[in-house]
């Protein structure tokens, strides 16, 4: 008998999101923060290795890709993760407070794509300019994608296609005319850290694959996630992985790493200098600000559905979910209202690793789940249990990073956790409402 179903590789009559836009949510959610803001970090742990960590921390995140597939198929939701923890773990103080960690690790994701976009837009800007511009730009770029999530699911969707061709096509000019002048000196064995710095690398850096999880929070607004929802998943990652490699190879190729680090806040940019000259610097400058645009709009769409599922299935207080306009909730006005606050008060060189940090855990909290559902999903258990192995591992060894360069990122890490359980516990005591998982 024919398969009567929707091709996914068609426009959608109804949900809105195809497979193309679900691969620009899930590229957009990655490849902003990975190659444009983090850049210089990850060469202070990793040094010419630095290739090396953005191949292991690709892995890793292949690894829970699987998760993903399997319980997104499963569990359609817009919820993602949400829905995920709550099927596995049950309705309770555990699944709750994972869910808040979750949604503070967008809350934080975002602030770390903002500060990326203010870094390069600065570049086109007088040396110097006065104190209060980069907050202003951080503030402003949160305020612009937040009205383009009020407008819609579809308009995300179109928006992220559009910048993400437009990002994709400068990092592959960066990436295939820099291999030409590459210096093959910058990878002479003698160079290359000890096997603890390119791991070191793989844990700060792996916020740069977080974003695959937000193809999930599309799920309800895809024709045919049963196809689309896999496709998406792993075309995403398979991609980001081969973008990180390439521009990263270009960049050791070109730079040596202590020019890297110091132009920590626009390495990829100065990366271009040797072989694209000045107008090299400022068209991957643009590419930046598209790609970092491009990561908060896709993130916050994400978090927004975040913390719509939580306060929809009887988490979070009521008026996260009260509806504004008729179209998106009070959670996404409260999602970025908070961003904003992080990106005017806060310092966040040491919170990015505490970003990754989280992921790492809450990703590592998905796979746990799933071993408790595997009957249900079909999927293999040596392959969830692997994954939820090398999250564990990876976030062990950032850890080790983050307390030895940033003990207070180390502390808010391990802080905001059983905080988040603390806040889930008080609020279930207090209202006795329970998570409704969706049919």
């Amino acid at each position: 008998m024919a398969d009567s179903s929707p091709d996914p590789l068609k426009p959608p009559a109804a949900g809105g999101i195809g497979l193309f836009a679900a691969m620009a949510i899930g590229i957009g959610g990655m490849v902003g923060a990975g190659i444009f803001s983090i850049l210089g970090v990850v060469a202070q742990a990793a040094g010419s290795g630095m290739w090396l960590s953005f191949l292991v921390g690709g892995v890793v995140a292949l690894l829970c890709t699987y998760s993903y597939a399997k319980l997104g198929v499963r569990y359609p939701s817009a919820g993602g993760a949400v829905e995920f923890l709550v099927r596995g773990f049950g309705d309770g103080v555990l699944s709750g407070g994972i869910n808040l960690y979750m949604w503070v690790g967008y809350i934080i994701a975002l602030a770390l794509y903002a500060q990326g976009f203010v870094g390069y837009a600065l570049t086109f800007l007088p040396s110097q300019p006065p104190a209060w511009v980069p907050k202003g730009i951080g503030v402003g770029i949160v305020l612009l994608f937040t009205g383009v999530n009020f407008i819609g699911a579809k308009t995300v969707g179109r928006s992220e296609t559009f910048i993400v061709a437009v990002k994709l096509a400068i990092l592959a000019l960066f990436a295939g005319a820099g291999v030409f002048f590459i210096h093959s000196q910058n990878f002479a064995p003698s160079l290359l850290p000890p096997a603890s710095g390119i791991f070191f690398g793989a844990g700060v850096l792996f916020i740069g694959y977080e974003g695959f999880g937000l193809v999930t929070n599309a799920a309800e607004d895809m024709d045919n996630p049963r196809k689309l929802l896999p496709r998406a998943l792993y075309l995403s990652v398979i991609a980001v992985i081969f973008i990180y490699l390439s521009v990263s190879l270009a960049v050791i190729g070109n730079l040596d790493v202590p020019a890297i680090v110091a132009a920590r806040d626009y390495a990829l940019a100065e990366a271009a200098k040797p072989f694209l000259g000045n107008w090299g610097f400022k068209l991957v400058a643009v590419g930046a600000l598209f790609s970092t645009a491009s990561a908060i709009n896709a993130t916050l769409f994400g978090g927004a559905n975040v913390s719509y599922t939580i306060a929809r299935d009887g988490e979070l207080p009521r008026y996260f979910a009260r509806q504004v306009w008729h179209r998106s909730s009070e959670g996404l006005l409260i999602t970025a209202g908070l961003v904003m606050l992080f990106v005017l008060f806060f310092d966040l060189s040491g919170v990015a690793m505490m970003g990754s940090g989280a992921f790492l855990l809450i990703y590592a909290s998905v796979n746990a789940a799933h071993l408790r559902i595997l009957a249900e999903t079909g999927a293999r258990r040596w392959l969830v249990s692997f994954a939820l192995l090398t999250c564990l591992a990876m976030a062990g060894v950032l850890s080790v990073y983050i307390y030895q360069n940033s003990k207070p990122a180390f502390i808010t890490m391990f802080g905001l956790l059983p905080a988040c359980f603390a806040l889930e516990w008080a609020y279930r005591a207090r209202t006795g409402r329970v998570i409704k998982p969706r049919i």
